[in-house]
């Protein structure tokens, strides 16, 4: 049976634990976006790919930390990264991408029947981790609608080539109050587990992005009055990575759709 989303009861889906929540996803009853949900939680994304390509692609997360912040590895084979709690990633994210040869051939809930005995899986922080420590400091964070997510983008900012690994940085953007930029950036540079602090503020042609009201993914989100756009790395470069390799196989969790952790994200402050 498809698995149902339930977003009328995403507000008491806010006040749900972690475990829980991975049991809702685990058992199929919940497939929907995950900002703002487990509060104080690391969300992670997850890149899964053959062994025989998991040293050059850590060592491309070494050279780019800011958009591959890595909190976790497994070992060849294992679906479990035991440091982030009781988690099997074959299950515990809402949706995954499925990529062939660099091209996106499916999403699925779960990726049990995909799964190899040779795979390796990486998983990075989410800056949806520190939306609510953001609101508890008073910056205010327009949400755009429950079963949307955040716009994200390619710049020409490029990234350190590993091995087959390279592209250009992906980046998330917030519309933020003028007066709050000083807070966010200061805030999230407290989290370099979850991107840290923000690429760029402002005029975004300055990094490449000529429409603002056309993401490359996400959903699009009109700047008001004395809203800054405001850009903070996104693990969406490892995909773009990914794809520009041309695996046979590889697999991400989908954007906006985290895995979410057991890490307590004040513990992970720089």
């Amino acid at each position: 049976m498809p698995r149902q989303t339930i977003s009328p009861i995403y507000e008491d889906l806010r006040r749900v634990d972690a475990n829980k929540l991975r049991r809702l996803v685990r058992t199929g009853v919940y497939e929907g976006h995950t900002g703002g949900l487990a509060r104080g939680k690391l969300q992670v994304n997850v890149v899964i790919l053959p062994r025989s390509f998991a040293s050059d692609f850590h060592q491309f997360c070494v050279r780019n930390p800011k958009p591959c912040p890595l909190v976790g590895l497994s070992r060849a084979g294992s679906p479990l990264i035991p440091a982030l709690g009781d988690i099997d990633i074959r299950t515990d994210a809402p949706q995954y991408n499925i990529y062939r040869f660099g091209e996106l051939t499916g999403r699925k809930t779960d990726i049990i029947d995909l799964w190899q005995d040779d795979f390796a899986a990486f998983a990075f922080g989410s800056s949806l981790t520190v939306e609510a420590a953001l609101a508890e400091k008073g910056v205010r964070l327009r949400r755009i609608g429950c079963g949307k997510a955040l716009p994200k983008f390619r710049t020409r900012i490029e990234t350190c080539r590993a091995g087959p690994f390279g592209g250009e940085m992906v980046v998330s953007m917030r519309a933020v109050r003028r007066c709050d930029v000083d807070r966010a950036r200061a805030l999230t540079a407290r989290f370099p587990h979850a991107h840290g602090s923000p690429i760029h503020v402002g005029e975004p042609s300055i990094i490449g992005i000529y429409d603002m009201m056309a993401p490359d993914w996400g959903d699009a989100v009109d700047l008001m009055d004395g809203e800054v756009p405001v850009f903070w790395a996104s693990s969406i470069t490892a995909q773009e990575a990914l794809s520009r390799a041309e695996l046979a196989i590889s697999i991400t969790v989908s954007p906006g759709h985290m895995l979410i952790t057991d890490l307590d994200a004040r513990a992970l402050h720089g």
